[in-house]
């Protein structure tokens, strides 16, 4: 039973948010796996440049939080380019035992809400 790495962990909430971005109908411009990088997406929708940041966090934590001051350089660099910012926070647990860490022989829960527009 071998844990998922925090590498691959977010790579399964950009796999989560992405097919959420194709089928609200947003164009990929440049996308961004690397953990640490912001934005992830890079994104047209009606000819409106869009950023998303992805974060996942391991349960109990909420999804849904994040930290608004880190938040103002994006909001910055948002601004700049004349794009609106989103925030996507994906919740994954351990199916078996929500306490356990992820690991590649069991299955998760997954708490992903959409997009929280920032900007």
């Amino acid at each position: 039973m071998a844990t998922i790495t925090a590498q691959e962990q977010h790579r399964l909430a950009m796999n989560i948010v992405g097919k959420y971005l194709e089928k609200n109908g947003y164009e990929f411009i440049a996308i961004n796996s690397e953990l640490g990088t912001n934005p992830q997406y890079v994104c047209y929708k009606e000819k409106q440049l869009s950023f998303v940041i992805v974060k996942n966090v391991k349960y109990p934590e909420d999804p849904n939080r994040y930290d608004a001051i880190w938040m103002e350089s994006m909001k910055q660099h948002a601004i700049t380019k004349k794009a609106e910012l989103y925030f996507a926070g994906v919740g994954l647990a351990n199916a078996e035992n929500m306490e356990s860490d992820l690991s590649t022989d069991s299955n998760y829960y997954i708490k992903f809400e959409g997009l929280i527009r920032v900007l």
